[in-house]
């Protein structure tokens, strides 16, 4: 259930950053709007598991591999950097530029590293 959760907020982060794109392409308002509910959807999605990992880490035993550390703290950067990124979407129009844009594509390829480390980790528990 945990890898299904980690893996959904991808998708959320990935579509922020393509309306980040497309508003960058177009001025067109509705974008960086769409953009900022994407990344907040994510975010959402984002923070029960960090809790829930940082919980998991908390009670590995001394018999199962630390390994989770490196998920944890991927998962709390991913979630600061995002936090700043929800941050800089809530300034007005193209003040957004291109932070919004770099910090969307930052988040993303944390996200996907933070989920890539997460699933192997759970691979390796259940092999």
């Amino acid at each position: 259930m945990h890898a299904l959760f980690a893996l959904s907020s991808v998708p959320l982060f990935l579509g922020a950053l393509l309306s980040d794109w497309a508003y960058a392409g177009s001025q067109e308002i509705q974008w960086l709007n769409f953009a900022a509910w994407l990344n907040a959807g994510g975010l959402l999605i984002a923070g029960p598991v960090l809790l829930w990992a940082a919980v998991d880490a908390l009670r590995a035993s001394a018999h199962r591999p630390r390994g989770g550390l490196l998920y944890l703290a991927l998962l709390l950067i991913t979630f600061v950097v995002g936090f700043v990124n929800a941050l800089i979407h809530g300034k007005d129009g193209w003040a957004t530029m291109p932070a919004g844009l770099i910090l969307s594509a930052v988040v993303l390829v944390l996200a996907v590293a933070a989920s890539a480390s997460g699933l192997a980790g759970f691979l390796r528990r259940t092999a």
